[in-house]
This record gives structure tokens, C-alpha cells and sequence, in this order.
């Protein structure tokens, strides 16, 4: 079972203000209590110096610690889980070498992609985007848009996949009420947070608004 916590995730990013640690104390100063560490082009030994940091932080303000990827430094490290995207380890291999104690999220873009994986190895939850175009993560997937978030949750609820959903990709503060409407059980956030004038300011706005949704 997810923790509380899987509402309002941050995805780490850096940027030329701030560090992928910078980044993830400013949104647990902020009110945020679930963390994805993700830095796609850093060597192992880099990652594994940083989720050393970051997961002390994260236990220190008692939110979850996700690690992107990569399986073994999550089992190893005892994070709370691993992030997978479409191309990373399958999520039936994942679970084999991590077992039920650990959260296993997949990213999905299509309706395809959901009963995909809820039928095969699903995951704990769903990481589903992009809401629009972004610039933290390369290669995207088609824009979904708040449309396509109706006709998703619409398509979960006929088929009765009660996997929970987590909106990722460009969202800002703005988009969070609609996008809850459609029925999205959580928001993942990196830009629209460390591009914000005061970040730890942005973030607990973001909290108090999904608090009270």
C-alpha cells in the first residue's frame, strides 16, 4: 500500500541555480514528503553518493525516497523503491530481485500502457505523462493534456484498474485543480517548482493546495 505521501512527488533536477541535492531539500523544506531521485546522465558513482545524501534528508523529514531506474542501488541503499521508466529493467524483474517492501512505480502514456502492466506485472503506481512539453526530461512521449488525462482516468474506471495515477510533466501550480478533477490521484513536479522566484515558497503553496483538494 502507497503512503499518504504519493500526491505530490518531486522529481530532482538540476539546473544551473541548483543541485539535484539542492533541489530536494528545498521541496522537503517546502511541505513535499515524497522524493524521486533522478540524474539519468550521472555515473554510478556519482548516483550513489548523491542517494546516499538525499535518502538521509528524506528519512530526516520522514518522506519517501524513490531512486529512478536503478534497482540494484535502491536495494542496496534500502531506499523505499525505484522509479521505472518504459525502457528500464521490465517490472516483473524489478519485483523478482526487490520483493513486496519496496515501491515499484512505472511510467505509462497511453490507456494501451496502463492495462498493459495492470494485467501483466503491475506496478504500485503509475507515473503517466506528459501533461505538456517540458525541457527536464528528453524524448518525450505524446502530450497528453488534461483531455487526455479524462479519457485515461475514464478508461481506468471502465476497466476497474484501481492502480493509482500520479500526473507528471510541465504541471505548475495552475494546472493542479483541473488536473485533479479529471481524477489523477497524485502530481509529480520538478520545473515548475526550481523555476518558481522562491522555490520553497512555490512548494508549500503546492502542498496546502493538494491538502485541501
Amino acid at each position: 500500500m502507497l503512503p499518504s505521501s504519493h500526491s505530490l512527488q518531486f522529481i530532482t533536477h538540476a539546473t544551473a541555480d541548483y543541485s539535484c541535492i539542492d533541489s530536494a531539500e528545498m521541496a522537503l523544506r517546502g511541505g513535499c514528503r515524497w522524493v524521486q531521485l533522478r540524474m539519468k546522465e550521472a555515473d554510478e558513482s556519482l548516483l550513489e553518493r548523491t542517494a546516499v545524501e538525499v535518502q538521509q534528508m528524506c528519512r530526516a523529514y520522514g518522506a519517501t525516497f524513490i531512486i529512478d531506474d536503478n534497482v540494484l542501488l535502491a536495494k542496496r541503499l534500502k531506499a523505499d523503491g525505484v522509479h521505472l521508466g518504459r525502457h528500464d529493467m521490465p517490472i516483473g524483474e524489478a519485483r523478482r530481485i526487490l520483493g513486496r517492501d519496496f515501491i515499484i512505480g512505472g511510467t505509462v502514456n497511453t490507456l494501451d500502457d496502463v492495462v498493459e502492466l495492470a494485467q501483466t506485472t503491475p506496478p504500485d503506481y503509475f507515473g503517466c505523462g506528459p501533461f505538456r512539453y517540458t525541457t527536464t526530461k528528453k524524448n518525450l512521449s505524446p502530450i497528453l493534456g488534461l483531455e487526455g488525462y479524462r479519457k485515461l482516468m475514464e478508461g481506468m474506471r471502465e476497466r476497474q484498474i484501481r492502480i493509482p495515477l500520479v500526473a507528471i510533466g510541465g504541471i505548475t501550480r495552475g494546472d493542479i485543480p483541473p488536473l485533479l478533477a479529471t481524477g489523477v490521484s497524485g502530481i509529480a513536479l520538478s520545473g515548475g517548482v526550481l523555476k518558481a522566484e522562491d522555490p520553497i515558497a512555490e512548494m508549500r503553496a503546492i502542498a496546502a493546495l493538494i491538502r485541501t483538494r
